[in-house]
């Protein structure tokens, strides 16, 4: 794998990891050790979305979300959650993958990028099956040297 770029001049423990269009493995691992040491609950945010505060009401009990002015301190902490980790998610993507996510409500709709850079889960296994089918079927051809092979 090349070096991604600007990985020789160090990288900042104050702001996120910068993706750019390439190396998005790389850029994910990283982004997740960035938001952990943040805090680990905005990665709880990212995979099961973000807290809707509720109240219960009627018989049966229902659960509704609350309004803005019912809203107390533990809530207002709760949603401040999703809206750093989004912060997080935006600061770290260049204008180009801002256009995939620009329209996400929660952090957890991130993996919209996700989706866009690795596929589906069925994209994946295609991709799977075609490289083990092109590397069963690798062969030297007759007019080919050692070298050519290899390369």
């Amino acid at each position: 794998m090349a070096t991604p770029p600007n990985f020789e001049e160090g990288q900042s423990t104050y702001r996120p990891p910068r993706f750019n269009g390439q190396y998005y493995g790389w850029w994910k691992t990283r982004m997740h050790h960035f938001i952990m040491d943040e805090d680990f609950e905005l990665w709880d945010v990212i995979c099961d979305g973000p807290f809707v505060p509720t109240k219960n009401l009627g018989d049966p009990l229902v659960s509704i979300p609350k309004t803005r002015k019912e809203f107390d301190d533990v809530d207002r902490k709760s949603i401040e959650k999703n809206f750093r980790t989004k912060t997080i998610l935006v600061c770290g993507i260049g204008p180009n993958e801002y256009n995939r996510i620009s329209a996400c409500q929660s952090a957890k709709d991130w993996k919209a990028l996700q989706t866009a850079r690795e596929g589906t889960t069925q994209v994946k296994q295609s991709k799977i099956d075609m490289l083990t089918t092109e590397y069963e079927l690798f062969r030297m051809k007759g007019d080919e040297s050692i070298q050519d092979m290899h390369t």
